[in-house]
């Protein structure tokens, strides 16, 4: 990303709102927009590969692992608003994990692109089974939408939950209901 390009941007852009931007409290808003704005589309430089980075160890294990309420952060593409909320992610493996903290650097990879919940929920997902070969994987997400509770409809409590599931976590009923068990009872804690 070119921040100087994007901070004339972003000058122009409070122009057009009816700002000045020399004021002092805009002063220095183009430099952070285009920083933040760097920062929260940095996934566009990162592949869920890379940040796996070689973290998938064999395991006699064939267990299902899950990892509950991961925190998520994405911009919506339709507004470049905020979503924002929890991913839970399930996978049995065929003899090879990931390392615990590498399934949350994936869905910080992918949530930060421009992004719609209903991909980003399949695309963690597809990059959890192509990391480990996992005979199933589940994934959860719920999430908030500014771009519906802060504009548009203004329904402040309104949650979207998406789900995606591959192999087992599709194919066996028993297994999906296992999975959605354990991500469900992280509400009753």
């Amino acid at each position: 990303m070119n921040q100087k390009k994007v901070e004339s941007l972003v000058r122009q852009l409070l122009r057009e709102i009816g700002e000045d931007p020399s004021r002092e409290g805009l002063r220095k808003t183009p430099e952070r927009m285009a920083k933040a704005l760097a920062f929260l589309t940095r996934g566009y430089d990162e592949k869920p590969h890379d940040v796996v980075n070689g973290a998938v160890f064999e395991s006699g294990s064939d267990n299902m692992v899950v990892v509950r309420d991961i925190d998520v952060y994405s911009l919506c593409e339709h507004h470049l608003l905020p979503f924002f909320g929890h991913c839970h992610v399930g996978y049995i493996s065929r003899g090879r994990v990931l390392g615990v903290s590498k399934i949350a650097r994936i869905v910080d990879c992918l949530a930060a692109r421009l992004q719609i919940q209903e991909r980003l929920t399949s695309d963690i997902a597809r990059a959890v089974r192509d990391e480990t070969g996992a005979e199933g994987v589940g994934v959860v997400m719920e999430c908030q939408h500014l771009c519906m509770t802060m504009r548009g409809v203004e329904k402040q409590n309104s949650v979207m939950s998406t789900s995606a599931v591959l192999g087992s976590f599709h194919d066996d009923a028993a297994t999906r209901s296992e999975f959605l068990s354990i991500v469900t009872s992280s509400h009753h804690r």
